[in-house]
């Protein structure tokens, strides 16, 4: 019988999200007040992880000010791959709200960050069928956003389950409903 120890990652790593590529295992989380930003880990196996870096490791990323508190910063990170690109998106609660950041490589280097004008926190992205990209934040609203265009946000209010994670089928209904069957 293999066992292994809890918690895997050892330390203070809350809110962990993890992204599979392959038979690789990608994981982010939380780093709140503190820089470099949003800790990224790697495994094969979900048990052995390995800090190969930070998301956000350039100032220009990250508007942290001095007096940032401990109740500000960054919070619950997603991370995804879709179409050979990796995406992070997260909220920094003390400055600027929702934003999300991008790589063709885990290890980076990773883009600036492009602004989500969609009001929440706790954000995470899926992708539909057709390639669009759909942003989910607490409270649960849904919205079409262009990760690569901040200006490119299409609001939606629409509510679809118990929590902005909901699986995509989940999402596609609502979605529909939303934006008058579209």
């Amino acid at each position: 019988m293999r066992t292994y120890d809890n918690p895997v990652i050892g330390g203070f790593h809350p809110d962990p999200s993890v992204c599979r590529v392959g038979e690789d295992y990608y994981l982010v989380c939380s780093s709140f007040e503190y820089f470099p930003g949003v800790p990224l880990f790697h495994s094969r196996d979900l048990v052995h992880w390995r800090q190969i870096g930070n998301v956000l490791d350039r100032p220009g990323q990250l508007a942290l000010g001095d007096d940032i508190p401990a109740s500000a910063g960054i919070y619950a990170p997603t991370l995804r791959y879709h179409d050979g690109r990796f995406y992070m998106i997260t909220t920094n609660v003390g400055a600027g709200g929702n934003f999300l950041v991008s790589s063709d490589r885990p290890e980076g280097p990773w883009s600036d960050p492009v602004r989500i004008d969609l009001p929440g926190i706790d954000p995470d992205l899926a992708w539909d069928d057709e390639g669009n990209c759909w942003c989910a934040v607490s409270g649960v609203r849904v919205a079409r956003i262009d990760p690569a265009t901040p200006a490119r946000c299409w609001r939606s209010r629409s509510r679809c389950g118990p929590g902005p994670a909901c699986s995509i089928r989940r999402r596609r209904t609502c979605i529909a409903s939303a934006t008058g069957g579209t």
